[in-house]
């Protein structure tokens, strides 16, 4: 207790200068809480879908190359796939070219893969018996403020109809739920509709989607699968969802680089500013550590006051920082919904915050640390 008592009565004494210091750490763990928020998200996609029971087939030069449609049924002969779907990516715009919309055409077979996407039985046999249905999510629904049986019109971003169109015609027939309201924002049609109406691309998916019965098979099984293709023109590359949702993040922006690329900025400029405020109380407090050491403190013990002091610091305002970062993700989900891709700041996150404030404290301390070590009490008392 007196050696905490110690330490606070230090930082207490530099009020002005600690108070703006701690300040700066706070922001910097509040921005580290909410990027790695944004960044567990867009990881948590793949992951949400049951990735240890899942593959997706993707051609191997990129997800816009598409696969023939035939390979759906020599998939479906690989021991140990259950169930085969297919989804492609359409893409669209409403109403203006800010409004984009993830749309996707899929197979048969897709409701009976996504257990997660809570549909009624009804808004499945409508989707099932309208050529032009599409199924919306609800978040996407409460957007634009849709309902069933409206007729919305959405711009292609590849595919024209034919004739050149590129408006295409929906009915909505059923809207869904899911756990995970990200996935909310996505809109259904059928594959079937697309194959027949579309301008091009006919006869081809964009990709695959396998469920496995028995997850430790699945390096065997995807090996299988890319059998079936090899040495032909469209060769695919199996792998599980979480990799595959990495893969078409990675094609629009690389989210880990980015992350990593702000807070270590962010973290630099921390460490600059922090390691100056220590540096100037230790000068600042040369008497006063001189007078621990004549009291019998010893090298190792100003070592540690020191380094204690400068890991409290971060601790204090890192803390502050990630509670603020979690109450600001939950203000933001209440007000945008699922529109805003963040998780909240959880136990991981924390986990990982609480590690760099150990580690901020303990480098920005260590030259300080060891200059009061180092410190002779003559020299100190005598002012020089």
């Amino acid at each position: 207790m007196k050696f905490l008592h110690l330490i606070w009565g230090a930082l207490m004494r530099r009020k002005a200068r600690t108070a703006f210091t701690l300040l700066s750490v706070v922001a910097a763990f509040l921005l580290f809480g909410l990027l790695e928020s944004v960044g567990s998200a867009f990881t948590q996609v793949g992951q949400s879908i049951g990735a240890a029971h899942r593959l997706i087939t993707a051609a191997k030069t990129g997800l816009m190359t598409p696969l023939p449609v035939s390979l759906e049924r020599q998939i479906h002969t690989v021991p140990g796939v259950q169930v085969v779907t297919s989804e492609t990516f359409f893409g669209g715009t409403y109403q203006k070219p800010s409004n984009f919309i993830n749309v996707l055409a899929v197979g048969r077979n897709f409701w009976h893969l996504n257990t997660s996407m809570r549909l009624s039985a009804g808004a499945r046999r409508a989707f099932a018996q309208t050529q032009t249905g599409v199924i919306v999510g609800a978040a996407l629904a409460r957007r634009f403020h849709w309902k069933v049986g409206d007729q919305i019109p959405i711009k292609a971003m590849i595919y024209p109809r034919k004739g050149g169109s590129y408006t295409w015609t929906f009915d909505i027939v059923g809207m869904f739920r899911d756990r995970m309201t990200l996935r909310e924002q996505v809109m259904f049609f059928r594959w079937r509709y697309f194959d027949e109406a579309a301008q091009f691309g006919r006869g081809t998916v964009g990709w695959y989607v396998e469920q496995i019965g028995e997850p430790k098979q699945a390096g065997r099984i995807a090996q299988t699968i890319d059998a079936l293709s090899s040495n032909s023109g469209h060769e695919t590359r199996t792998q599980t969802s979480s990799a595959f949702a990495a893969d078409f993040y990675s094609q629009y922006v690389d989210l880990g680089l980015i992350v990593h690329a702000i807070m270590g900025a962010v973290f630099f400029t921390l460490m600059l500013l922090t390691g100056n405020t220590m540096a100037q109380a230790v000068r600042e407090r040369t008497p006063e550590l001189a007078v621990l050491k004549t009291l019998g403190f010893s090298n190792r013990a100003v070592l540690s006051l020191v380094l204690a002091e400068s890991v409290l610091l971060v601790l204090l305002g890192g803390a502050l920082g990630l509670l603020l970062a979690g109450a600001t993700v939950h203000v933001l989900q209440g007000q945008m919904g699922s529109q805003l891709p963040m998780l909240p700041v959880a136990g991981a996150i924390w986990l990982r915050g609480a590690i760099a404030m150990v580690a901020i404290g303990l480098v920005v301390g260590a030259l300080p640390a060891r200059r009061g070590m180092r410190l002779s009490i003559v020299n100190a008392l005598a002012g020089r």
